[in-house]
């Protein structure tokens, strides 16, 4: 998991991989869970324990204790710690252990496979209830665009890899489209419970399991909810063990206490400070400083810098509805590069106005001097007056007249 889920762009020429952001909110699997357990979704029991003080261990007590560990990442069991500690996610029946694991957890950075190479420093941690694990399924739902609403996936084939479920054997897959307005009926729910193998006494506490999902996906505006895996436990339960959410950006202004509970200890100071003004930043390892309206022109702009020479350092997408408030913004977020030595605006104007992007630079470059080479390529909408307002501002600028020309002039500016 992470702060960016990303679209990734091959570039043919230059055999180079781009990432383009699309800012989502992730929550940690503790907040997730919190958020189950208001709608009822039966989970483990758990406390926290954090580098703050925060140790809920004293009033927890269970047979068997899960200890795991808090970031945004997958594959933590399978992980190790920079201090020599291996594994994320370790299980003790001895209360007096766990101290000993948290004591190895707690401060150290986790490295696992969709960490960064250096890890991500546990700040939190679970620990949580065991359970006897009987039989693993798997239940999602989302936003499918291609059926224009929520849909259902099951598989009784849960706590596995669901890509290769669905590859190999695609009869334990159902997919199921929801109505918006009806929901996920009593008959759905039992016909899902029935086909996630749920028998006797079980099937109708999955079912129940399943609506209550539903209820939470519709109340906190969710675009996914993923249980991997909802399992079957040896005393009789059904219990989502592990949760993944992802929420609609558009709805943050009716769901702020979710987006209120989102860590960006993790994320790039930049990428976080980006998101205050609505823009998407993200840092690569060139010297020159990319600001664009669009994930397509960023891509290109990137594109035909590579060909001529220079490398990317990095890219702010200002978007369609741009205010002269966050081009200033966007020209101090990038220059906090150390790295950037050159800077080059790459702007079509449709929606937005060049002559709006024009006096956002100015007005940034006037309040704080540039140090570097800029270039600036307007098109499109009121181009021509962003062009007049850069020529008169009498600021050391380089108007380009078409993109090949910018590329040139910011790859010979360096």
């Amino acid at each position: 998991m992470s702060l960016w889920n990303s679209l990734v762009k091959y570039s043919s020429k230059q055999d180079i991989l781009y990432k383009v952001p699309v800012r989502y909110l992730n929550l940690l699997e503790y907040q997730s869970k919190n958020l189950l357990r208001r709608t009822n979704v039966a989970i483990q029991d758990f406390c926290m324990i954090d580098d703050q003080g925060e140790n809920g261990l004293d009033k927890f007590n269970a047979k068997e204790y899960v200890i795991k560990a808090q970031i945004l990442a997958g594959g933590r069991g399978k992980g190790h710690f920079n201090n020599g500690f291996k594994g994320g996610v370790h299980i003790t029946q001895s209360r007096q252990e766990i101290p000993n694991i948290i004591k190895k957890m707690l401060g150290f950075n986790l490295i696992t496979k969709q960490t960064p190479k250096d890890g991500i420093t546990v700040k939190k941690i679970m620990v949580a209830e065991s359970v006897n694990i009987m039989r693993e399924t798997y239940l999602c739902i989302l936003m499918d665009r291609q059926r224009n609403g929520p849909v259902i996936i099951a598989s009784p084939a849960g706590g596995v890899d669901i890509e290769g479920v669905a590859e190999k054997t695609p009869e334990l897959i159902k997919t199921i489209p929801i109505d918006i307005f009806e929901g996920i009926t009593n008959k759905m729910a039992n016909e899902l419970a029935e086909f996630l193998e749920f028998k006797g006494e079980l099937k109708p506490k999955a079912a129940e399991e399943i609506k209550n999902l539903w209820n939470l996906f519709k109340t906190v505006d969710a675009v996914q909810i993923e249980i991997n895996p909802l399992v079957e436990t040896d005393d009789g339960k059904v219990v989502a063990v592990d949760a993944k959410l992802n929420f609609d950006d558009n709805a943050k202004y009716r769901q702020k206490e979710i987006f209120d509970m989102e860590d960006v200890t993790e994320s790039d100071p930049r990428e976080v400070e980006a998101a205050k003004y609505n823009l998407n930043y993200i840092g690569m390892n060139g010297n020159i400083g990319c600001l664009v309206n669009g994930a397509g022109l960023a891509m290109a702009t990137m594109d035909i810098i590579k060909l001529y020479g220079g490398e990317p350092a990095n890219f702010l997408d200002v978007g369609g509805s741009v205010k002269e408030e966050q081009v200033k913004a966007a020209f101090q977020i990038i220059t906090s590069d150390p790295s950037v030595k050159a800077i080059l605006v790459n702007v079509f104007g449709g929606i937005v106005n060049c002559a709006t992007i024009a006096n956002g630079i100015v007005g940034a470059l006037k309040s704080t001097p540039l140090k570097v080479p800029l270039v600036v390529r307007l098109e499109g909408t009121n181009a021509t007056e962003a062009r007049r307002i850069i020529n008169e501002s009498g600021l050391s600028i380089q108007i380009a007249g078409n993109l090949d020309d910018a590329a040139e002039k910011a790859v010979k500016a360096l």
